[in-house]
């Protein structure tokens, strides 16, 4: 495999849940260490992670990860602001940049390496996760994108870049992308245990 950045992007205020959805705690685990641990698993090496919003707290999280943390002091301005930190923070040695978000609960490491071999398989410089009638996060980029992911508007986020070159993506079906935490009702629906969807 190519050598892989993961970015974890962690950094938003989470407006709508009104704590900080990367702590919440889900199967035994913050959604922010999941997130990490399951990027971890899937081989990717380093595994960064953009931090904003408490960033102390969410930090704290991580202890004794082999992580690499970075906080975005601008993290309110958008989330593209925290693509860019991540990119930034990525190793020249990094071939390829992995995205992955820390309220998608129902991630896992097969899934990410499922989409990082349909990348290489394909030739093409992105890979994204195909739900709900669009597609998204996790998402792997070449790094031929990278100057497009630096460039971003501080509002958007990585999804702008596979929406500008559709015929460059090569999408992998991952019906429980459609599946994140953005408010207290959210996060009552599935925080109780049962089966991934």
């Amino acid at each position: 495999m190519m050598p892989v950045a993961a970015i974890v992007l962690a950094a938003g205020g989470s407006s709508r849940m009104g704590r900080p959805k990367q702590l919440l705690p889900f199967r035994g685990r913050s959604l922010v260490r999941h997130a990490a641990e399951t990027a971890l698993d899937a081989g990717c090496d380093p595994v960064i992670v953009v931090v904003g919003a408490a960033a102390e707290r969410v930090t704290a999280e991580l202890t004794g990860l082999p992580v690499t943390v970075v906080v975005n002091p601008d993290w309110a301005d958008g989330p593209g602001t925290s693509v860019r930190a991540g990119i930034v923070a990525a190793p020249e040695s990094a071939e390829v940049a992995l995205f992955l978000l820390a309220d998608q609960p129902f991630i896992d490491a097969a899934s990410l390496r499922s989409l990082l071999d349909a990348h290489t398989a394909s030739g093409l410089p992105m890979a994204a996760s195909g739900y709900a009638g669009s597609i998204g996060v996790p998402a792997v980029f070449a790094r031929q994108c990278f100057p497009a992911l630096l460039a971003l508007d501080p509002a958007a986020g990585a999804k702008q870049v596979l929406a500008r070159d559709p015929t460059g993506v090569v999408v992998v079906p991952f019906p429980a992308g459609a599946i994140d935490f953005d408010t207290p009702a959210d996060y009552e629906r599935w925080a109780t245990p049962s089966p991934a969807p």
